[in-house]
C-alpha cells in the first residue's frame, strides 16, 4: 500500500538501532558441569611410579578434559578443564571401593569448579608407613610425599600442569591465561607446552632479582622461620640449618 505525502516535511529523525545489553560475566573456571557429556573426550593416560614402604609400585591414571564456555568482559570465551578422573581397579592392595570413591569425588570437584583445591587437599594426606618417593622437582631432586595418596595427588597436579591448567607448584593458572592457551592451541593445532627447566630457572632468577631477595617457599618446622630454595631443596633462611633434604 502506497501513501502519498501531501504536506510539507518540516523535520525528520533517524531511528537508532537498539543495542543489546552486554553479557553478564560467567567465569568458565567455576561454571558447573552437571554430568559427564556423552561421547568422546580428550584424555591423558599416565603411568605413575613411586617407592614406599612396600617397595616400588606402578599405577595408571586417566584424566579427561573438555572445552568449557564462559563470559569475560562481556565476551564469550572458552577454556579447557579436567572433568573426569579414572583409576583402573586392581592396581593397589588397598580396598578398591575407597580408591573409586576418591576418583568419583575428584570428578565431582572438577565438574563443580574446585578441583585445584581438592587435589591440593589430597596432597596433605599422611600415613604411618614413612615417606613415599615419587617424581623429581624442577631442580632434578627426588620428591618425597607423606603417603601414597599424596604422591598420586602430586602426580595428578603434574598432569594438569603439563596440560596448562595448573602452574608447576599446583596453583591455578589465571582464567585469562587459560583462554589464551586454548585459543593458541586451536590456532596452531598444538597443545601448550610447559617451559624448559632452563627457561624456568631463568624466570625464577629474574623474579628474585626484581624482588632483591630469595623467594620464600614455606615456613621452617623447627624455628618457624622462612624457607627458601637452596640447591633445589627447601632450606631455613633464618639460619637454624633445617633442610627438607636432610
Amino acid at each position: 500500500m502506497t501513501v502519498e505525502i501531501t504536506s510539507k516535511i518540516v523535520s525528520y529523525s533517524v531511528k537508532k538501532a537498539v543495542e543489546e545489553p552486554p553479557l553478564a560475566d560467567e567465569n568458565p573456571l567455576t561454571v558447573r558441569i552437571p554430568s559427564r557429556p556423552e561421547g568422546t573426550l580428550e584424555a591423558v593416560s599416565e603411568k605413575i611410579s613411586y617407592v614406599g614402604a612396600e617397595g616400588r609400585k606402578k599405577v595408571y591414571l586417566l584424566v579427561s578434559f573438555m572445552p568449557v564456555e564462559g563470559v569475560l568482559g562481556g565476551k564469550r570465551v572458552v577454556i579447557e578443564r579436567p572433568v573426569e578422573f579414572f583409576f583402573p581397579s586392581g592396581q593397589l592392595s588397598s580396598e578398591h571401593q575407597w580408591i573409586t570413591a576418591t576418583m568419583r569425588s575428584l570428578s565431582l570437584a572438577a565438574r563443580g569448579g574446585y578441583v585445584t583445591q581438592a587435589v591440593a587437599d589430597l596432597r596433605k594426606v599422611a600415613w604411618d608407613k614413612g615417606l613415599v618417593r615419587c617424581g623429581m622437582n624442577r631442580w632434578g631432586k627426588p620428591m618425597f610425599h607423606d603417603s601414597e595418596v599424596a604422591a598420586i595427588a602430586w602426580s595428578i597436579q603434574q598432569i594438569l600442569y603439563r596440560r596448562g591448567f595448573l602452574d608447576q607448584d599446583g596453583h591455578q593458572v589465571p582464567v585469562e591465561e587459560l583462554v589464551h592457551r586454548h585459543a593458541q592451541r586451536l590456532a596452531s593445532g598444538h597443545p601448550w607446552q610447559p617451559p624448559s627447566p632452563e627457561e624456568q630457572a631463568q624466570a625464577e632468577r629474574d623474579a628474585e632479582a626484581k624482588q632483591g631477595k630469595p623467594t620464600v617457599v614455606g615456613q621452617c618446622p623447627e624455628c618457624r622461620g622462612d624457607l627458601i630454595m637452596m640447591d633445589g631443596c627447601p632450606t631455613c633462611y633464618a639460619g637454624c640449618g633445617w633442610s627438607k633434604c636432610g
